[in-house]
């Protein structure tokens, strides 16, 4: 640039900083009389770019985001001459020089601005008076949870935006048409995706009049995958080691016992780490049914062999009343026969005995006959009692009938709980 140049520019930009130092006296002294404005509310112009979600916390209800957040609003104090187009805009870096909407985050918990290395802040003044207000921030936003469907479901996160003393009548917030909210492209989140957003007005009415609010909410899917891997097929399979035990011997209680205590207890502090993890609601969560049922299943195997424990002794203690009772019978039948020896050798007499023979010709016993053919005709045999009666004792029973009936009832558990919060969760989405 040549040095005739040099001193144009400094008088171009010393007449520009001037207007705007005057506009910005202006606008400092005007702030407190806005409210008195005859000329309608000022509208500013809300648009974000959403630059990260760091983390989105189950147990306290809250998600953390980045964002680039921007303000645009038209004031006329601060007009400046442009000098023919070749200043496009001015730059501030201190947002207490102008007047500034009085915007805060209705749902925020934490927030902190950037400083490093230079304050991530601009203004821009246009010559026309409009002004950009740019910054980044990073905020810790609640995010009220329902968890019924866990880890099935699907949360909507809000970022709501308010004036805090201006009200609609001095104050108006406004999406910027055309595209209010941009998103990074490669948005990674662990256990979430984001699905879409949307951009709507929630103004709120006070005792001391109506405020300006703006508000985008965040719908997130929970990634199913890692759930399914980290809790759904280790209850899976916790649930079947227990069923080992209806293989194996009744005898064998040390294996049996220690088999269904280790599953018993596994289960439990997978439960309770689940749980740790959420917070203590009211009411009963998809994953709570899940573990509960597990864990019930689990614990009725154990209690399947105290039965089998029982039946086992029970069976022991017939078979040996059985026994006892043969051998009394035997001894019993030992001393008639003794008896009876004795009474036929003290009595020669003889009896002559009428053989029990029917005659081929007697109508009567030919009726008798038939009617006792009759009247004891084979029962037909019956598929599960002639099955069972291959196993001689009620505990041996008692495991087979639990081979089959812990599986079947565990299947269909898995038909019930899936079509059932798959369902609601294919209705809650539409």
């Amino acid at each position: 640039m040549s040095s005739g140049c040099r001193p144009r520019l400094r008088v171009m930009l010393f007449s520009a900083w001037r207007g705007v130092a005057d506009g910005q006296l202006a606008s400092q002294h005007a702030g407190q009389a806005r409210l008195g404005r005859t000329d309608g509310p000022t509208v500013v112009y809300i648009n974000f770019f959403l630059r990260s979600i760091s983390k989105i916390d189950d147990y306290k209800m809250e998600y953390s985001v980045q964002l680039t957040f921007r303000e645009q609003w038209l004031d006329e104090r601060l007009k400046f001459n442009d000098f023919g187009g070749r200043l496009k805009y001015l730059t501030l870096t201190e947002a207490n020089r102008v007047w500034m909407p009085d915007l805060f985050f209705s749902n925020e918990k934490e927030g902190h601005f950037h400083n490093i290395i230079m304050p991530n802040v601009y203004i821009r003044i246009f010559p026309y008076g409009s002004v950009l207000y740019s910054i980044r921030i990073s905020l810790t936003l609640s995010c009220p949870m329902n968890l019924k469907l866990y880890p099935l479901d699907r949360q909507i996160c809000s970022l709501r935006m308010a004036s805090y003393g201006w009200t609609t009548d001095d104050l108006v917030f406004l999406w910027k048409e055309g595209d209010p909210v941009q998103v990074v492209k490669n948005l990674h989140l662990p256990r979430f995706t984001l699905e879409k957003f949307l951009t709507d007005y929630c103004n709120s009415k006070t005792n001391t009049g109506e405020y300006s609010c703006l508000k985008v909410d965040l719908l997130f899917k929970r990634e199913f995958s890692y759930y399914l891997i980290q809790i759904y097929i280790p209850c899976c399979m916790l649930v079947i080691v227990s069923w080992v035990s209806f293989w194996l011997d009744q005898g064998a209680v040390p294996a049996r016992v220690s088999l269904g205590v280790t599953t018993l207890l596994t289960m439990a502090t997978q439960t309770s780490g689940i749980n740790a993890s959420l917070p203590p609601v009211s009411y009963t969560k998809a994953i709570d049914v899940w573990t509960g049922v597990c864990l019930t299943f689990v614990f009725g195997a154990l209690l399947e062999f105290a039965l089998v424990n029982y039946a086992s002794r029970s069976d022991m203690h017939r078979e040996n009343m059985k026994k006892q009772r043969r051998q009394c019978e035997l001894e019993h039948a030992a001393s008639l026969d003794a008896t009876a020896d004795l009474i036929d050798t003290e009595n020669n007499a003889t009896f002559a005995m009428k053989p029990l023979v029917r005659h081929p010709g007697d109508p009567m016993s030919l009726e008798k006959v038939r009617q006792c053919e009759i009247h004891m005709q084979p029962a037909r045999p019956n598929c599960c009692r002639s099955w069972l009666s291959k196993f001689p004792t009620r505990s041996k029973r008692i495991d087979v009938i639990s081979r089959i009936t812990f599986p079947l009832v565990f299947a269909l558990f898995n038909v019930i709980y899936w079509s059932t919060y798959l369902f609601r969760e294919e209705a809650e989405e539409s």
